[in-house]
């Protein structure tokens, strides 16, 4: 079975050899030369993909794969974020393809949360924010995180408390305190995502948000928030007056 990283990354070799078109190796130079000049935002979203398919498709026209991944997947985030089975689903995404798609994903979960970790939060809440929906927006299932804070508000720890399915995620306070006890924290940020898209709690939610919120109070723990993260859109629990 060919290495994940079999392909050739050097286009120039590829060019020299005259086994990439003329049309393709134009439009790519293209193409690029807008990304350099104007940046991702002089670019949609099936252009930006094809940037990150030129290199696990180099001697191909690779405009129809994109055309097809955002079909499937809604946008770039959606399909950079996909599963790997459903990706494989989709005709023409091999190794290469999934691969690259998956170095990017995880570049920018690590740009996100470079930007917040050991960071005063309340002071930094917007690049929390985008932290969240780009590590848990497009999740096809429910994911319960845990942030973590000092008594400066200081992000030192986020971890994920539990996995569930697409609708329900089975957290246990005793577990959260037990966590927070043992990272000696000061205050903590709730977190999940709806996969419906619709960040709009259930009683569950509230319920189970009520009962962490009774074992912090009880411990003199802090619980700055709950937040909800839809596809598009959040909701606080401290904004909604639910806690």
């Amino acid at each position: 079975m060919p290495s994940l990283f079999s392909f050739d990354p050097d286009e120039a070799v590829v060019e020299k050899a005259g086994k990439q078109p003329s049309y393709i190796r134009d439009h790519r130079k293209r193409l690029r030369e807008r990304f350099m000049t104007g940046g991702a935002g002089a670019l949609p979203d099936y252009e930006l993909l094809e940037l990150v398919l030129f290199r696990a498709i180099p001697r191909q026209d690779v405009k129809p794969l994109a055309r097809s991944l955002l079909d499937r997947f809604g946008d770039f985030n959606g399909v950079v974020s996909a599963p790997v089975p459903r990706l494989e689903e989709v005709s023409g995404v091999g190794e290469a393809v999934i691969c690259e798609l998956k170095i990017i994903e995880a570049a920018a979960h690590r740009l996100a949360r470079a930007r917040v970790l050991r960071k005063q939060v309340i002071s930094s809440w917007d690049a929390l924010l985008d932290y969240c929906h780009t590590s848990m927006a497009h999740r096809e299932t429910e994911q319960f995180r845990i942030l973590f804070l000092d008594r400066k508000n200081i992000l030192i720890a986020d971890e994920e408390q539990a996995r569930g399915t697409v609708d329900h995620v089975p957290v246990y306070p005793r577990e959260v305190i037990k966590r927070v006890l043992e990272l000696n924290a000061s205050a903590l940020i709730l977190v999940h995502n709806h996969p419906s898209g619709d960040p709009t709690p259930s009683e569950s939610d509230i319920d189970m948000t009520n009962q962490i919120h009774n074992a912090c109070q009880t411990m003199g723990i802090t619980l700055h928030d709950h937040l909800i993260i839809g596809r598009s859109r959040e909701l606080s629990f401290r904004a909604e007056g639910l806690l």
